[in-house]
């Protein structure tokens, strides 16, 4: 292929990508409802820009109009290039997200932990006693912890679902105190949902000394750990449980220990390299 024709390529290239991306952020706009003025605005930008790139390559308004069709007809014939590339930028936007407080994350409330509390890989789960999807991947974690001996689950209750949550997740961080919490934990997800029975129930079938921790429970610094959860759920654009995070990605939902293993994996990989 001769030079001229190799540019030339090159800038069909790149015209393709710079549709691709204008239709994407067109896309992922519109599904936030972000602000018409200032879609147009960029709009505006992005179309001069790409006029002048275009014109210094040498490509007229005719050759524009085909190369516009047949990014058109790509993307008819092909949408889940939209989807796909969607997702790709919602985790790399989680991933921003997560860095900054990967620190605070995987620092857990003292006792709050599943699995090795000493493990090199973490897994962050958000929680909450009266989430039925977090029911249902109890099982999940703890296959998982039993294929993975160097992982520490940390728990961050987030009580959000009930008006029992709360007085659940404060038992939860006295039964951590105690050095109980796995205990109650499962005892709590295997019984009734919370009611002042069914948590009085799951201390007692974890073996709390249920009268110190009403005691901690009552305290102003188990609310504290639980506002620090939901300020981080905030920040993190947590709004459901379970929500998970695993090195820097972010997970939302019961998305099943494969995926989970995945993003232990990925961690365990990203941890390793950094360390070398």
């Amino acid at each position: 292929m001769t030079a001229p024709a190799q540019r030339r390529s090159f800038v069909v290239l790149l015209v393709l990508v710079a549709a691709v991306a204008a239709a994407l952020a067109w896309w992922v706009a519109s599904s936030r409802h972000r602000d018409a003025v200032a879609q147009t605005e960029t709009a505006q930008l992005d179309e001069a820009q790409l006029t002048k790139a275009l014109a210094d390559a040498g490509i007229d308004g005719k050759e524009r109009q085909a190369l516009e069709g047949l990014v058109r007809q790509t993307l008819l014939d092909h949408p889940e290039i939209l989807s796909d590339a969607a997702a790709r930028l919602e985790a790399r936007e989680a991933s921003s997200r997560v860095a900054p407080l990967r620190g605070a994350l995987e620092t857990p409330f003292p006792g709050a932990v599943l699995g090795n509390p000493q493990g090199r890989v973490t897994l962050v789960e958000f929680t909450d006693f009266a989430c039925t999807y977090c029911r249902g991947s109890v099982a999940d974690v703890e296959a998982l912890v039993a294929a993975n001996p160097d992982l520490k689950v940390v728990v961050r209750e987030l009580p959000i679902i009930s008006a029992q949550s709360v007085p659940a997740a404060r038992m939860g961080l006295a039964a951590a105190a105690q050095g109980k919490y796995p205990q109650f934990h499962k005892a709590m997800f295997s019984g009734e949902r919370p009611s002042p029975e069914s948590i009085t129930a799951a201390a007692g079938k974890a073996g709390l000394d249920t009268t110190a921790a009403t005691a901690f429970a009552a305290q102003p610094g188990t609310m504290k750990e639980l506002q620090r959860n939901l300020d981080l759920a905030r920040q993190l654009g947590v709004s459901g449980t379970p929500a998970w995070v695993a090195g820097d990605q972010l997970l939302s939902g019961a998305v099943g220990k494969e995926r989970l293993q995945q993003a232990i994996d990925a961690a365990r990989s990203g941890d390793k390299a950094q360390g070398a």
